[in-house]
Parts: structure tokens; C-alpha cells; sequence
């Protein structure tokens, strides 16, 4: 974790270093390798030390915190427990999402939407849980892109690098749309139209 220690009106002592290092090792314990940046800045308002600290979180995560007393230390301490309230909401969030695994709001449906004459016969098929009525699938739009003409090793090797499991792409060699996905077994399937 990179730190910017700034002090406004207030001279940055070895002293007032190695405290406000004292008091981050259990934050970069509780964020591992996930805090980019922290800015703490220093100083005096009417004669009250206070303290400010912004931290910058993977994921363009930012928490603001401020602490105000009679001396830097207990600035320090009032302002880096607030980020560290912050901070252990956000890693439960991140842990939330672990043990979930991947929602179904982020995959996108591989299957065509059926036509409305064969709507009645898709929901016949689908029972909903228990009470023994049809329902529909849902459909869930996760995003739209354009079709960037690329080769097929360009879309393996962008299909490789994300989370994502389809790319539709427009074929730079016979210019036409292309969908390449992965397969269950790790694969990649290429689906090309006819000709």
C-alpha cells in the first residue's frame, strides 16, 4: 500500500511516521493486498490536532475519514477506526460475493428467446417451484456491445483475460459474425454462420 503523509501547518516528525505506521499495520492486515493508497494529511484547526485519511481500494473503492482531538494520537486513532468500519463492510461484501459464487444477474442465457407462438409451449415445460403453475424464462440483458472485427486468436486470447464466457465479434478474415464461448469442459466453441 502506497502512503501519502501530508501535514498542513504541521511538521511531519520521525515520531508522528512511525505512529501513523503503527496504526496501518492492522488495516493492511485486514485489506491484504487490496488497499492501493492511502493519503493521510495533518493538521492543526484552532489549535486541535486533526486527522484525515482517504483510502483507495481495489476496485475504485474510496473511503473519507476525519478525526478530531487533543492530540495526533487520538486524531489518528478516531479517524482510522472509521475507515476501518468501512473497510470491514467492504470485505464482507467481497467475502458475501465469494461464497456465493456467480450470480445468475451475470451470466447471460446462450439460448435463442423463443418466438411468441412457441412461448406457450416453452412455459408449459417450465414448472415454477411447487405450486404447479407456468411460468416464463427470464430473459436478463447483462450488456451490449459492439462487434469489433477481430481474428479468432484476438477474441481467444480477450476471452481468456475476463470473466466473461461469450464473445460476439465480427470475423476480420470473412467478415462475418462470430461467437466464441467457453465450453464446460474449458474449451472454446466457435459458432460461425453459414455461408
Amino acid at each position: 500500500m502506497r502512503l501519502e503523509l501530508t501535514g498542513r501547518h504541521v511538521r511531519i516528525t520521525a515520531t508522528l511516521q512511525r505512529l501513523v505506521d503503527e496504526r496501518l499495520e492492522k488495516l493492511d492486515r485486514l485489506l491484504h493486498d487490496r488497499a492501493v493508497s492511502l493519503q493521510v494529511v495533518l493538521c492543526v484547526d484552532k489549535s486541535r490536532p486533526r486527522a484525515e485519511m482517504t483510502l483507495h481500494a481495489r476496485g475504485e473503492h474510496f473511503f473519507h475519514a476525519t478525526g478530531n482531538g487533543n492530540n495526533f494520537e487520538i486524531a489518528l486513532n478516531q479517524a482510522l477506526g472509521r475507515i476501518n468500519q468501512q473497510a470491514r463492510k467492504l470485505k464482507g461484501k467481497w467475502e458475501d460475493g465469494k461464497r456465493r459464487g456467480v450470480s445468475a444477474a451475470k451470466v447471460a442465457p446462450i439460448a435463442p428467446v423463443a418466438p411468441r407462438l412457441e412461448r406457450a409451449a416453452v412455459a408449459g415445460r417450465t414448472k415454477a417451484k411447487g405450486d404447479g403453475t407456468a411460468r416464463e424464462p427470464r430473459v436478463v440483458r447483462v450488456r451490449s456491445r459492439a462487434a469489433k472485427p477481430m481474428t479468432i486468436e484476438d477474441a481467444a486470447a480477450e476471452l481468456g483475460d475476463g470473466n466473461d464466457a461469450v464473445i460476439v465479434f465480427r470475423n476480420s478474415t470473412n467478415d462475418a459474425v462470430t461467437v466464441l464461448f467457453r465450453r464446460s469442459d474449458g474449451n472454446l466453441g466457435l459458432i460461425e454462420p453459414e455461408a
